[in-house]
């Protein structure tokens, strides 16, 4: 059994999908951001940042903080959605949503998105930015069906950014390889299942 500690957001779809596609048995935490919920000190146990996603294997005892760790802990756990072959590429194109699919695009929701007014630079700046991620993963696609071949956790750390495409002020009419590839993960019943984890605000956001 695998404790999830989570919340309605992109990082946090990332676990529960991750957990729906490997089909471990999980019991979900709500952790309502909205409340303070993160700074709890029983969560701070878990989740010394104070972040969501964090889970806790009930199997082994292990804790584990951050989602891409999450990620990889639970593909190399069930021994899915990592093939070996495709070992580098997934963890490359996972550092990229780490490191800029997610960082940047947080950003671009609070200037453009819940506060556009407080710096026109700020604006700018992140939704040129979310416009050169989209076309970076729209060239990749334009090679695979998936973004490291087959389906895997690379798709499942992007996908849950990318479903906030309107928050970015992104048409994915303008990169259609993407549009395809977000359509085709939405429809997965694992990642309906797992966008609805804690609990349910709304449909998925169809293009």
């Amino acid at each position: 059994m695998i404790d999830l500690y989570t919340w309605t957001t992109p990082n946090g779809r990332k676990a529960s999908i991750m957990l729906e596609e490997t089909g471990l048995p999980y019991a979900v935490h709500p952790i309502d951001i909205g409340k303070n919920d993160q700074f709890d000190e029983d969560f701070l146990e878990i989740s010394p940042n104070n972040k969501i996603p964090a889970i806790v294997d009930q199997d082994n005892g292990m804790s584990l903080m951050e989602s891409g760790a999450i990620l990889i802990y639970l593909a190399e756990k069930t021994d899915m959605l990592m093939p070996k072959q495709n070992r580098w590429q997934i963890l490359e194109w996972l550092m990229f949503q780490m490191g800029g699919f997610g960082p940047m695009l947080g950003q671009a929701h609070h200037f453009l998105h819940f506060k556009p007014e407080v710096s026109e630079y700020a604006s700018k700046r992140y939704k040129v930015e979310a416009q050169r991620l989209y076309a970076v993963i729209d060239h990749q696609l334009e090679q695979s069906e998936y973004i490291a071949g087959e389906y895997s956790i690379a798709d499942i750390a992007l996908w849950p950014w990318a479903s906030r495409f309107d928050w970015q002020q992104v048409n994915l009419d303008e990169f259609e390889n993407v549009k395809r590839w977000y359509i085709s993960i939405a429809e997965r019943p694992a990642v309906q299942r797992g966008y609805d984890i804690p609990i349910r605000v709304g449909d998925i956001p169809m293009p």
